[in-house]
């Protein structure tokens, strides 16, 4: 430094001794300013004390010489001493080259510039907040200096400053808010408890209203979250802690809309293997869950970001049982939001079908990652943590005065999540539930998803969980029994390409009009209850049925009996028994045909259907035996079962009298068997009871009879001969009353006289012509044809 230069009013000697090497002639010199600005004090001289502070700062704190550089920083703080009250007039002039040496490559330098500043700072009190920001800068450098004397200093000084903003109500929170959000995201582990320190001191001041900022740095209060330090983390579970605290408090005051995205992002775990990812998750799944039970149906836009979220969380095991239940609450709490009137057409449901129907991709809140929040560090925490499948929110939504729930997005969630193969059990589940739940709320604008969702619901009765399959099956029991279905656009459901349909034969179903429309092959006449997707339901399942056979031996009952009490069994049976009439896949209808006797015969959920059939006394029970007895005859033994129900002794004798001219195969002797366990059972208890009255029922015992001689010598085979050696002597059974006794006989022929209205004879010729069908196509399969007298009895 040129020591001749006039640093007036400052005197040589005092010049010096600011450039000198030692500490205490630097602090002497600094006294002699200190004593030379009070005297201008004394005479409102402001123009020498601004020429002094700006010779301290320009001549010295901003040398090129480190000692210059000392004495200058001593120097200012003596002028800050001096001017006392009246510092805050030239704060500017003292703090920024002070803040400058922060900078400074020499650490004792950047100790000197924090015991400058605090001098500064600790005179000036409240009048350096609106300098503020750049104090904060400058401390938020030094946070992380590794010199353990500046760090301390620095410590020294944030103390200081965050007493003053405590004690003071003049912070400006809006200019301060950008400048924490920006140094919220750094990665050095001192800077983030430096920055978490600040927002606990900001949130505890009464007068500062951080909340209102909390979208701002919620992010990356979640980062810090995730930090290495245990210590940091636990800051920031506080910091936290506070602000959900003060929400629960105010929830009218808080922006939930322009946090839900932030909330989704972090419920989402990138990385598994980091136990700092659960912390993140099962905080960021807890403040789901409080948003979703305070805001209510405010959250219904973002609802489908929400459930990409929450579903795979519900399938974690017990090492994440904390998280699991925060997202089953989520999920429980958002559902309970969709109600009926979810279900009410708006006005832009007309722009949005004409969009479908010129061919338009329709818009769909909540799914578009570009219409999520715009801001770079919220789009750098997305990529941070993989969004390629997580679905943004839609803030602009938020102004809408009215709440539209996402039905778009939600059933584009949801559908995927049953595609994909890794879903867990207790996701699919509450996956169905929600469909099952919005087709019971929303069924008008769920059936417009019907056609999409169709296939993977008939895909899903393939899964390994019963209880999976259960909820499957509500589901489309309630698509297939919903009146919203009726009004539906059926035609196009029946035509999408994805649909997967049994081959019917042409020509018309039994009961239609000649001449049917088109939605003849998707309607039943004989369930006017249901919708049109009930037959289409029907349909698809036997050809399910037909092209997995496991599925049909292992789950066939289980959910042929679950939807008998979920829709009606009649209705079920009967559009079966139709379906099957056409079935080209005689083999596949014969072994259908026995699962579904099977079922009639032995569920107690078919009890009712049962009790319909036994007694043929009503049109409506006659119609319903014959529509499954011309499909009961694709399965020979059980068309004399259905005929052992229904009481029809003489044409079940009739039947047997057929089987001579059948091929007894292994198969049909093990059928044959098991009826006569049927027989047995306590299904059959009141056909056992007729063998009593022998001469009412003698067609019955000859059934059994020609039965009996079907049978090789077997267990069975002693077991029926041992019942109808009991069957008693005509004679010894007739009552003594002869008039009860020709009461009982009328009973019988007005029994028989109901049922008169039935061909028998048509019943028998179409079951000829249905066995005959069966043999040429075993024929066709060994290539030869078998001679009767070859075939081998059992």
């Amino acid at each position: 430094m040129n020591t001749e230069k006039d640093f007036s009013p400052l005197t040589p000697n005092v010049v010096r001794a600011l450039n000198d090497k030692l500490y205490e002639k630097r602090k002497v010199a600094a006294l002699e300013i200190e004593k030379l600005v009070r005297e201008f004090v004394a005479q409102n001289n402001s123009t020498q004390i601004r020429h002094v502070i700006q010779i301290l700062a320009s001549e010295f704190a901003l040398s090129q010489h480190p000692h210059s550089r000392k004495g200058g920083l001593i120097g200012l703080a003596a002028c800050s001493i001096a001017l006392g009250k009246d510092s805050g007039l030239y704060l500017k002039e003292l703090i920024e080259p002070v803040l400058t040496c922060f900078n400074d490559s020499d650490s004792r330098l950047r100790y000197y510039a924090c015991e400058a500043l605090y001098n500064i700072v600790k005179v000036a009190r409240g009048a350096v907040l609106p300098h503020f920001n750049l104090l904060f800068d400058g401390l938020s450098k030094l946070a992380a200096d590794p010199d353990p004397n500046v760090k301390s200093g620095s410590e020294l000084l944030d103390r200081l400053l965050k007493d003053i903003v405590t004690e003071c109500n003049k912070f400006d929170l809006v200019a301060f808010v950008p400048l924490l959000r920006e140094r919220i995201y750094s990665n050095n582990q001192y800077a983030r408890q430096f920055i978490i320190s600040w927002i606990l001191v900001l949130e505890s001041v009464p007068d500062i209203n951080l909340l209102d900022y909390l979208p701002e740095i919620l992010d990356g209060l979640f980062q810090i979250l995730g930090d290495n330090s245990k210590e940091i983390r636990r800051m920031c579970e506080v910091v936290l802690g506070e602000f959900l605290k003060e929400i629960k408090k105010t929830p009218s005051s808080v922006k939930f809309a322009e946090m839900a995205n932030i909330l989704v992002i972090h419920c989402q775990v990138a990385d598994e293997s980091k136990v700092t990812n659960d912390l993140i998750q099962l905080t960021a799944m807890t403040w789901m869950r409080e948003f979703i039970q305070l805001a209510g149906r405010v959250v219904l836009p973002y609802s489908s970001g929400i459930l990409t979220a929450v579903l795979p969380c519900l399938s974690y095991d017990d090492r994440k049982k904390s998280t699991k239940e925060a997202a089953s609450a989520c999920n429980h709490s958002l559902m309970k939001l969709v109600t009926p009137e979810d279900d009410e057409e708006e006005e832009e449901d007309e722009g949005e079908e004409d969009r479908t129907a010129t061919g338009s991709p329709p818009k769909v809140d909540g799914l578009s990652k570009a219409e999520g929040d715009g801001n770079d560090l919220l789009n750098a925490s997305q990529e941070s943590v993989g969004l390629s499948n997580i679905s943004s929110f839609n803030q602009a939504s938020a102004e809408r005065p009215q709440v539209t729930l996402d039905l778009d997005g939600i059933v584009q969630v949801l559908d995927r999540h049953l595609h994909d193969s890794s879903t867990g059990m207790m996701t699919r589940i509450a996956v169905l539930k929600w469909l099952y739940h919005l087709y019971i709320k929303t069924p008008r604008k769920m059936f417009r998803h019907t056609d999409s969702l169709f296939p993977m619901l008939l895909k899903t009765l393939s899964d390994e969980s019963d209880e999976v399959i259960l909820k499957d099956l509500e589901v489309l029991a309630e698509i297939a029994s919903s009146p919203a279905g009726q009004t539906d656009q059926s035609d196009s459901c029946c035509s999408t390409d994805s649909r997967v349909e049994l081959k019917v034969p042409a020509g018309a179903k039994p009961g239609h009009q000649p001449g049917a429309g088109s939605k003849a092959a998707d309607s039943s006449p004989s369930t006017p209850s249901m919708n049109s997707y009930f037959y289409k339901f029907m349909i698809n399942l036997l050809k399910r049925f037909s092209l997995e056979r496991k599925l049909l031996e292992n789950r066939g009952a289980f959910i042929i009996r679950q939807l008998c009490l979920l829709l009606h069994a009649e209705n079920i049976f009967h559009s079966m028994a139709d379906i099957l009439l056409k079935e080209e896949d005689l083999k596949f209808a014969s072994t259908m045909v026995q699962t579904l006797n099977t079922i009639l015969l032995t569920s107690a959920e078919l009890f009712q259907l049962r009790n319909q059939l036994k007694d043929l006394h009503t049109q409506e029970s006659c119609a319903l035996f014959c529509s499954l007895y011309r499909s009961w005859c694709h399965n020979p033994v059980a068309t004399v079962s259905l005929c052992f129900l229904t009481q029809n002794y003489r044409h079940a004798y009739d039947l047997i009298q057929k089987f001579g001219d059948l091929e007894v195969t292994v198969d049909f002797l093990m059928e044959v068997d098991k009826l006569v366990q049927l027989v047995e059972s306590p299904i059959f208890t009141y056909l056992r009871l007729q063998l009593l009255d022998v001469e009412n029922n003698p067609y019955l015992i000859k059934a059994l009879y020609g039965l009996l001689m079907l049978l090789p010598q077997s267990q069975a085979f002693q077991l029926l001969s041992h019942r109808l050696r009991c069957v008693p002597n005509p004679e010894l059974m007739r009552t003594v009353d002869e008039s009860k006794y020709m009461e009982s006989k009328q009973q019988v022929a007005s029994k028989h006289a109901s049922c008169g209205q039935m061909d028998y004879r048509a019943l028998l010729e179409h079951f000829d012509c249905v066995q005959s069908k069966h043999l040429e196509v075993r024929h066709q399969r060994s290539g030869r044809m078998t001679d009767f007298s070859d075939r081998k009895l059992m």
